[in-house]
């Protein structure tokens, strides 16, 4: 498997630290406000990643931490004059459901900065007694970005070309030794949370806290970091400059970013009335859709998002869900055959044959997810094997074949994270008694009551189609 890492610039072949293991951080959103499309690419995309090591049989760590104090929290809690952690808690709920939408598999760990530290002021503490940190006269403590002399390496920068590596959150005052010198503490603020430090009451600052929950959960040197790519610096850059002068090892091995996501060709903006939460794409499309529109793209390009391309990734969803939908209606057809005799004993050897030939779409899955997870040419390759599905299943195929294949496509697609096991729905009594009336209108050729049950049934929401197996239906 190659990876692309952004510390190399180049697709390096993926050498786990212990065999079979992998240990993986991704940074997690600050909850502060509903989860917007933006934050949603990178939980899509890794949460993939894992899937697929897992899938090849690697036994995944994947801890996503929630950034739970901030200086957003704190505004947002201020206007609504409650407590910080009122806020974090509402929202990390919040998200929790899209991410449940979205089909996203809950980390190993999901750790919060504000139960991290004591870890946060222990690392601080150790960055101070090597040369690598100082605290200045109003208790902030800055990291000493020009002792560090790999620093600028994940985004190769020149540190003579940087500027500080401020978040949202500015120091003011000129008690920093250099500017480009980065906040480890903040003093205590009023009306602010904090806590009791060696340096005074205050809070850690944005990057620390990573650090910290990567160290803990994951150990000195972790194999895969990753994160959208508008973290490389300066909060990658300034976790590595942290956890390396800390430990003395390597951060990470591996480091992932996945591209911008634009509106229309526009930068994602709240100026520009081109913000969408992942809660507003909801009501106008199964959160199944947007992941599915995710994963289109390679996750290192820049993916455009518009409605178009949304109408898009519904449709081309559909044609999976009906191939899958398909299996199973022909297979409940085939029940007979099935309780008869043993799935492979049902399954001819022309079916034998049929289905040995979809391992061609499964080699070529694989290979697209081998190349740097290309979910482009993985979804591709599932398009094709729909295509084989649809072209080689008829009503005389046996329960045993139909399964297989069903179990072929249902097992491409969990590594995606698209579920194409649709839930049976229960009608009302007076809609089940409408089909049954328009299909005995039918046998007594009163085509048009049978026409007339079809428009009363659309205009409660039920499309119907007649096929050779009997009628189907769906909600519109």
């Amino acid at each position: 498997m190659k990876i692309y890492n952004t510390l190399t610039r180049q697709k390096e072949e993926f050498v786990p630290i212990e065999e079979g293991k992998v240990r993986m951080y991704v940074c997690g959103p600050t909850v502060y406000n509903l989860i917007h499309i933006g934050n949603a690419r990178p939980m899509i995309v890794f949460d993939t990643f894992r899937r697929y090591l897992e899938y090849k049989g690697y036994e995944v760590r994947f801890v996503s931490n929630f950034t739970d104090v901030d200086d957003k929290i704190i505004k947002k809690a201020q206007e609504e004059g409650v407590d910080a952690g009122e806020i974090s808690s509402r929202y990390i709920a919040e998200c929790k459901k899209d991410m449940e939408g979205m089909n996203i598999l809950p980390a190993t760990v999901h750790p919060l900065a504000t139960q991290e530290i004591d870890g946060m002021i222990e690392m601080i503490r150790t960055l101070i007694d090597k040369g690598f940190a100082y605290a200045a006269a109003d208790g902030t403590v800055y990291y000493r970005t020009g002792k560090f002399a790999s620093y600028g390496k994940l985004s190769h920068k020149n540190l003579e070309d940087l500027q500080a590596g401020h978040r949202d959150i500015k120091v003011t005052g000129d008690l920093k030794e250099e500017p480009f010198d980065f906040v480890l503490w903040k003093p205590k603020k009023e009306g602010e949370p904090a806590w009791e430090s060696p340096w005074g009451q205050g809070r850690p600052g944005w990057h620390i806290e990573c650090s910290v929950m990567s160290k803990k959960y994951l150990g000195d040197t972790i194999d895969i970091h990753a994160g959208g790519e508008d973290l490389i610096f300066p909060h990658h850059e300034n976790e590595i400059a942290q956890s390396e002068a800390a430990s003395g090892k390597e951060f990470s091995r591996y480091w992932m970013h996945n591209g911008f996501l634009n509106i229309d060709n526009q930068k994602m903006s709240k100026s520009l009335n081109n913000f969408f939460t992942v809660r507003e794409i909801a009501q106008k499309y199964d959160l199944q859709v947007l992941r599915f529109f995710m994963l289109s793209a390679h996750y290192r390009s820049p993916l455009n998002f518009s409605a178009e391309l949304m109408d898009a990734a519904a449709s081309g969803l559909e044609r999976i869900l009906t191939a899958a939908e398909q299996l199973k209606r022909l297979q409940r057809a085939d029940t007979a055959a099935t309780e008869a005799m043993s799935a492979k004993e049902a399954m001819s050897a022309k079916e034998a044959e049929l289905y040995e030939g979809t391992r061609q779409f499964q080699q070529k899955f694989e290979a697209a997810m081998e190349d740097d997870c290309n979910t482009a040419d993985a979804v591709s390759a599932i398009f094709e094997l729909v295509k084989y599905i649809n072209t080689n299943v008829s009503s005389e195929c046996s329960a045993s074949y139909l399964q297989q294949l069903y179990d072929r496509l249902e097992e491409l697609c969990r590594v995606l994270g698209i579920v194409i096991e649709q839930k049976e729905e229960v009608l009302d009594a007076d809609i089940e008694k409408l089909i049954q009336e328009r299909q005995q209108a039918r046998k007594n050729k009163d085509f048009a009551r049978a026409d007339q049950i079809r428009e009363e049934l659309a205009a409660k929401g039920i499309t119907l189609k007649d096929t050779r197996e009997g009628v189907t239906w769906k909600r519109a």
